[in-house]
């Protein structure tokens, strides 16, 4: 009989490496395949922000720095093996907590940058403008405060890093655009004749009412005393030149009713010498499409509007009306 060949230890030591060998190769490959869609090491959103002209690769290593990804090189070569071609965005982007390393080239192959805004209220004076974009840090550089009434009042959205000057000239060239447009589609017979006044005229209806429907009505009482020459007389241009629009917080002075200067209207016939706030799209729209009212007069009806009048006597007993209101209230 033939003798049967036995395995030396030696074929048997080779064997064993060759399976341990094959199994770390499956391992790896699984763990390679799993680490594309398996959950990222972020424990809270992550943002990054990729420059201009950046690589996959600085992507990569943006990422790590960040705690989006467990390694860079890893992520870069699983992205080229299962991202495909397509290219990445430069912008900001927000990474969620625990997205993948599919997940992460999704974002950046989409190009869905983060969104982040800042807010200028309608009224808000040019002073308040230049503070809160000097006060958010996510801006750079310096800027001036800005002329009264250039600014359209907005949410305007910025990259971190943007320079103040040119989000604020976002903001004009904004207002620059909806005046032209507002201008160009005016009524017939205007009492202002320029843009400028418009937007004079525009800031005082702005910081007269908070409520939106009442605009047009306080737009045409003021054209009406522009038209017979009577004083505007209203209160925000008292305050404009002591605080350059920032609330007063107290009550106005009879010396300050009195004083003469280019804003107050209780001392001079027409309009101020400039803007007293920046306008809202509204306020521009009432001052260019004003109500066709006789009223000359209004006065605060107690529930945040006002009530109107034609004649003073009308106007005297809706004044008793509101101050009854007020004692009523213990604020007199």
């Amino acid at each position: 009989m033939p003798r049967r060949s036995r395995a030396t230890p030696t074929r048997r030591i080779g064997c064993v490496i060759l399976l341990l060998g094959l199994a770390v190769a499956a391992f790896v490959a699984f763990r390679f395949v799993a680490g594309w869609t398996e959950q990222g090491p972020a424990t809270q959103d992550v943002s990054i922000t990729v420059p201009e002209g950046a690589t996959l690769s600085d992507a990569a290593v943006l990422l790590k720095q960040a705690g989006a990804v467990r390694s860079a090189d890893a992520f870069l070569t699983r992205a080229k093996v299962f991202g495909g071609s397509k290219p990445i965005k430069a912008g900001e982007f927000e990474i969620p907590a625990g997205a993948s390393n599919s997940d992460i080239l999704s974002i950046l192959q989409g190009g869905k940058t983060l969104t982040r805004l800042v807010t200028i209220p309608e009224g808000m004076p040019s002073i308040l403008v230049y503070e809160r974009l000097m006060a958010n840090d996510q801006l750079t550089g310096p800027i001036k405060v800005p002329e009264e009434g250039s600014v359209l009042p907005d949410s305007y959205a910025f990259d971190k890093g943007e320079s103040r000057a040119a989000v604020l000239k976002r903001m004009q060239d904004a207002m620059d655009k909806a005046l032209a447009k507002l201008w160009a589609e005016r009524a017939a017979n205007l009492v202002v004749k320029t843009p400028r006044e418009a937007i004079i005229l525009a800031s005082i209806v702005e910081k007269e009412t908070g409520v939106p429907a009442e605009r047009p009505m306080v737009a045409g009482v003021y054209a009406n005393r522009l038209r017979t020459g009577m004083m505007l007389q209203a209160d925000p241009t008292i305050i404009y030149p002591i605080t350059k629009g920032k609330p007063l917080g107290r009550r106005i002075r009879k010396s300050e009713i009195a004083a003469v200067n280019d804003y107050n209207t209780y001392a001079m016939v027409g309009l101020p010498k400039g803007p007293i706030a920046n306008p809202g799209r509204l306020s521009i729209l009432a001052v260019l499409h004003p109500a066709q009212t006789k009223a000359l007069y209004f006065v605060a009806d107690g529930k945040g509007g006002h009530i109107f009048a034609d004649t003073y006597q009308q106007h005297n007993e809706n004044v008793r009306k509101w101050f009854e209101i007020r004692r009523a209230r213990g604020e007199l």
